[in-house]
């Protein structure tokens, strides 16, 4: 049995919280330099230039890179033979959170309750999912999201008889639906299967994954393939102004259902698609 202070889960999200608020993860940005060279249109070629520009200067004068910082979303892979020490695991999660967003001068944007709606001031509570999985090891990806992209994702409780071509109607259905308002080029991630909460769950994980890597599974890898394709042929384009580039990928996660149900979910994310990932 592996002991760990919380003291240290505290340290590592504070630092990831205001990482990823200012540095582009190197596939993000590999992806992004990669569809400025690619992109035909003149204008799409100039906004993709216009972000990359941004990054820049984010990342030298520890600017955030979106004037939304997000809410953070925490995913804790725990090794089953760890025992965590100090206090309580959640409460050391959203301590790491309070510190980043205060100590790193990020936007606070979470409201304690949806209806009465007063901002908490330090921009917590986080979401948290955890995983127990074998080892002593803990794996921590943080991933703030911000509501631009959020509030385009979709869910479509599909019929059985809908099949694959249902699922790529939902995937092309939510995206066009989002249009420019989730700022592209957008990263796209797909959950099928679970029930309605999983599925869910399983398209914001699929977030995380890095762009330049595709789902093992051979027919799903084809489906994000052809979605990507179908997606950058919307015409959409950067910034929602016209061109190729309207995602840079779509990750696909699957998970078992029930014989009587098909759940799609789609998570949408803007160019910056943040995550950070420390294994302690």
């Amino acid at each position: 049995m592996r002991t760990i202070d919380v003291e240290e889960i505290i340290s590592s999200i504070r630092e990831m919280c205001i990482e990823a608020n200012h540095f582009l993860s190197e596939d993000m940005k590999c992806a992004m330099k990669c569809a400025e060279e690619r992109e035909d249109s003149p204008l799409g070629r100039q906004i993709l230039a216009q972000l990359g520009e941004n990054l820049e200067i984010a990342g030298r004068e520890m600017i955030p890179i979106c004037q939304d910082t997000g809410m953070a979303v925490v995913f804790l892979e725990v090794g089953q033979e760890i025992h965590f020490t100090g206090g309580l695991l959640e409460d050391a999660v959203n301590e790491g959170v309070r510190q980043g967003y205060i100590q790193g001068y990020l936007r606070k944007s979470i409201v304690g309750d949806p209806l009465i709606r007063e901002n908490t001031k330090d921009n917590t509570p986080a979401v948290i999912h955890y995983e127990i999985v074998p080892g002593d090891k803990v794996r921590i990806t943080v991933a703030p999201k911000g509501f631009g992209s959020e509030n385009m994702s979709r869910v479509f409780m599909l019929k059985p008889a809908d099949g694959v071509e249902g699922v790529k109607e939902a995937v092309l259905t939510a995206v066009k639906d989002a249009g420019p308002n989730a700022c592209p080029p957008m990263v796209v991630g797909v959950g099928i299967g679970g029930t309605f909460e999983k599925c869910a769950l399983l398209a914001k994980k699929a977030l995380t994954r890095p762009v330049d890597e595709r789902s093992r599974i051979p027919y799903v890898k084809e489906l994000e393939e052809e979605l990507l394709e179908k997606i950058n042929c919307s015409g959409i384009g950067p910034g929602g102004l016209g061109g190729k580039t309207t995602a840079l990928a779509v990750n696909i996660n699957t998970y078992p259902t029930h014989i009587a149900g098909l759940p799609v979910a789609v998570n949408i994310c803007c160019h910056v698609n943040r995550h950070v990932v420390r294994e302690l």
